[in-house]
């Protein structure tokens, strides 16, 4: 067998010159097709050559800058950093495919308002708030396009599920967090969006929520979730911490272009 010799040379560190960094993740954005994180960014380089961290924040922001006159925009969302086309510009852009936009009921934006305001919250708290049936087909539609998910059940008779958002929801819907969403306020003067619920209550914080509890599934504990907005926790007895829900989940008005 061959031994391995330890008296081998490390390879020498290589130090990337700044220009050439921010080429190298710019050309990585342009062509990867999807959302990339900082260890997706930091994994483009071998041990000896990669930059520090903060190297590559800088050279984010060096791209944003430059963007400010283009175009397109560098944006950061739950799950990293795509290039994607201005809003301001998709007017002209959406003549460039025949189909319209595919848009949505009130009773939908209706129900996915409530969630990602009051999550997690179930199918039937939502019909109290809205005062009339949901139907389940909303739900479907919601969970099909991976924007909201089933994070655990309230410990009622019946254990109804409890709906919350996810990170895709985050991502498609251009933010980072749940702190991001829109102000109540300014959810009030949208008539598509213009549901008749205590606004200043939904807008608790985690921290209050977590005085309420939830029964969680093993599937969800692994996944992580970014505050959300449990607006007036129940005074329902439940069993886990509403907390360990939290570690759950992490929203666009029509859906930016992305520039691929």
């Amino acid at each position: 067998m061959t031994e391995i010799n330890e008296n081998l040379p490390e390879m020498t560190a290589v130090v990337i010159e700044d220009e050439k960094l921010v080429q190298i993740i710019e050309a990585a954005l342009m062509v990867a097709g999807r959302l990339l994180s900082l260890e997706d960014l930091l994994g483009l380089f071998e041990d000896h050559e990669r930059p520090p961290v903060t190297s590559v924040q800088k050279a984010l922001e060096r791209i944003a800058a430059d963007c400010q006159l283009r175009g397109i925009e560098l944006k950061e969302t739950a799950s990293g950093f795509r290039f994607q086309a201005k809003q301001e510009h998709s007017l002209y852009l959406s003549r460039l495919w025949d189909e319209k936009p595919k848009r949505y009921s009130r009773s939908l934006l209706e129900t996915l308002a409530l969630i990602a305001y009051r999550q997690p919250i179930t199918r039937g708290e939502i019909e109290d708030i809205r005062g009339v049936a949901c139907n389940s087909d909303i739900f479907k539609s919601l969970m099909e396009r991976d924007w909201i998910r089933i994070v655990g059940h309230r410990d009622v008779p019946g254990r109804p599920a409890l709906y919350a958002t996810t990170r895709h929801f985050l991502d498609y819907f251009n933010m980072k967090s749940l702190d991001q969403l829109p102000s109540l306020a300014e959810l009030k003067d949208i008539d598509s969006l213009n549901v008749e619920i205590n606004f200043e209550e939904a807008r608790k914080t985690i921290k209050e929520a977590a005085s309420g509890e939830v029964t969680v599934e093993e599937s969800v504990k692994t996944e992580g979730i970014s505050e959300p907005m449990d607006a007036e926790a129940e005074s329902t007895p439940v069993t886990e911490s509403a907390a360990e829900a939290q570690e759950i989940v992490n929203a666009e008005t029509p859906e930016s272009s992305s520039v691929h």
